[in-house]
Formats: structure tokens, C-alpha cells, sequence
């Protein structure tokens, strides 16, 4: 008996819609790594990062996350079949 096997690739807007749903997810993940990075960071006598440095480095993360959310989230709407998004039509009734 043969068995009919799935195709071993799919489309390449699949895989993209796919490999963008997967930044998606990981995205927090990635911003709560570069939010705890400046934890690592040490103050040495001469080298020292300081407040303001760590400020504008935790702003430019928040920026960068928001757009990197944005961006993604455009291109997955872009994507997306129209009227997918859209809740089932009720069905008709009386009143």
C-alpha cells in the first residue's frame, strides 16, 4: 500500500507567513533579554556606562521593540487573506 506523503516544502509566502508568526512570538522573549542586558553591564573606575547611558540604551530597545512590532504585525496583515480576520457573520434573524 502506498501512502501519499505531504511535500517536504511548501510555498514560499507559507514559509515566510510562517517565519513571521515565529518573530512574532519570539519578540518578547527578545526584548526581556536586551531589557536585563545593561544588568550585566559593570562600572568600572574608568569605563563606566552611567544612568544616562543606560537610559537612552533601554529607549532605543523600547523604540526598536516597538517598531519591530509594528512592522511585523504590518506585513502579517498584509499577508493575510482578506476577510480572515473578520469575525463570522452572525446568522440572519427576526429581529
Amino acid at each position: 500500500m502506498t501512502s501519499r506523503r505531504r511535500p517536504l516544502f511548501v510555498s514560499r509566502d507559507v514559509y515566510r507567513s510562517r517565519r513571521l508568526k515565529d518573530a512574532s512570538r519570539l519578540l518578547p522573549v527578545i526584548g526581556a533579554a536586551l531589557f536585563a542586558l545593561p544588568l550585566l553591564w559593570r562600572s568600572e573606575e574608568g569605563a563606566s556606562v552611567g544612568t544616562a547611558g543606560t537610559l537612552l540604551y533601554i529607549l532605543a530597545v523600547w523604540a526598536g521593540l516597538i517598531l519591530s512590532a509594528f512592522l511585523i504585525a504590518r506585513r502579517l496583515a498584509r499577508d493575510e487573506p482578506p476577510g480572515a480576520a473578520q469575525s463570522p457573520a452572525a446568522p440572519p434573524g427576526d429581529g
